[in-house]
């Protein structure tokens, strides 16, 4: 009867095993078959490099902001630039200045300006415009320096499967010039469960739906590091997801293990209170 229980357990861990198999089956031959697809032309790569658009201010970039103003021939309009500029009365504007949720940055006692939106020489217009009604001068009285301090709103990540136990996930900011060696150099290379086959980039786009198509390149790690084969090196536009998947096998032994894990317990339980009964009932009374 204990045989029979045993034997009838035995097989159900088989047949979730199995399913197991079939489901990462499943899960692979769509990926190995994107694998193996040619690199799509026109992708910018490690030697085929394009510069980014002009660089648009989000929060919650961080904006250096240097203000000084020309002197102004007093009793006229005139601005005096042969002559050296001078700061800014009551409050000089300078250093590092954090763009808000709502999309503004603080200039002190003079108040709010919206930059969100806008690139470094359209928020530098717009700052002097705002001093110029502030100081009721013109606009080009005013000398503004605008650059970025912190990159913080325009990013890519790397996700890497944990093989069935999560998928660690990496956010880098986008300075223009990164490549997906770049990208996984920051994460220390490949995780130990990754698989150097399934390797691939996973480009945004603005919609979605059946109807538009995948912008899915596939990244050939081997070729990369091993020959410097720059064919799959793309180069990474912001909003990228690099996506490393697990070996196949090692995703199966850790689910067949999650899965016989609970079983092997009670197995072990049973047998062990079996045991117990079977050692008591044959002791000899005393």
């Amino acid at each position: 009867m204990l045989r029979t229980a045993t034997t009838r357990r035995v097989w159900r861990c088989c047949l979730l095993a199995g399913l197991c198999f079939a489901g990462v089956g499943c899960c692979a031959v769509p990926i190995g078959g994107r694998e193996t697809a040619a690199a799509p032309a026109g992708v910018p790569r490690e030697l085929q490099k394009v510069t980014l658009p002009p660089y648009e201010i989000e929060p919650p970039d961080v904006l250096l902001i240097e203000v000084v103003r020309w002197p102004v021939r007093e009793g006229t309009t005139e601005i005096l630039k042969t002559q050296p500029p001078i700061g800014l009365l009551p409050q000089p504007i300078s250093g590092a200045h954090l763009v808000r949720p709502d999309g503004t940055v603080a200039l002190g006692v003079y108040g709010s300006v919206q930059v969100a939106g806008q690139t470094l020489d359209e928020a530098r217009d717009n700052i002097k415009g705002f001093l110029g009604q502030w100081y009721g001068q013109s606009p080009e009285a005013f000398l503004v320096i605008v650059d970025v301090a912190a990159y913080n709103s325009k990013s890519y990540y790397v996700i890497t499967d944990g093989a069935g136990y999560g998928e660690p996930s990496y956010r880098f900011p986008v300075t223009g010039s990164e490549t997906v060696l770049d990208a996984l150099t920051q994460i220390q290379g490949l995780p130990a469960v990754a698989s150097r086959r399934h390797v691939w980039v996973a480009r945004r786009s603005p919609y979605g739906g059946p109807e538009t198509p995948d912008q899915v390149l596939p990244v050939n790690w081997i070729a990369i590091t091993q020959y410097g084969d720059t064919t799959t090196n793309y180069q990474v536009m912001p909003g990228d997801r690099i996506y490393v998947m697990a070996q196949p096998l090692i995703r199966v032994n850790n689910i067949v293990g999650k899965l016989a894990s609970p079983v092997e317990r009670v197995l072990g339980v049973t047998l062990l209170g079996s045991e117990t009964v079977n050692s008591i009932a044959g002791r000899p009374l005393r």
